[in-house]
């Protein structure tokens, strides 16, 4: 029996990654990414979980292997952040959806409030 051939995707739920720290998240989807896996989290990183996921992606880049990642967010929620909505607890805009690949797989065509379009090639 032959090798399956294409890209694998991991969709991972909101409910697995509330279990992690924001460490294991980030090992977890660059590990991932890093086997040239697309990955789709169900619920978006935090602004602080993205930066620190973008800069230990900087220091695991390689010229001959390891290109870095491409990451697309579908666009926050428009929900008043201003000094009342924060004062009477209005609940602050989350990230929603993220699509995390390979950056040299891995290309955005489209990006919309509700649509996400990507190119995905095999190795």
């Amino acid at each position: 029996m032959g090798m399956i051939q294409g890209v694998q995707i991991d969709l991972i739920s909101a409910e697995r990654l509330e279990r992690l720290t924001a460490m294991e998240k980030i090992r977890l989807i660059l590990d991932d990414v890093m086997e040239g896996n697309i990955v789709v989290l169900e619920k978006g990183l935090a602004p602080d979980e993205q930066s620190k996921l973008i800069e230990i992606t900087m220091r695991e880049i390689t010229p001959d292997g390891f290109s870095g990642i491409e990451m697309e967010t579908y666009p926050v929620k428009d929900v008043p952040d201003g000094f009342f909505s924060r004062l009477f607890g209005g609940k602050r805009s989350e990230t929603r959806l993220t699509v995390i690949g390979p950056a040299n797989q891995l290309k955005t065509i489209k990006k919309e409030k509700d649509l996400i379009s990507a190119w995905v090639s095999s190795r």
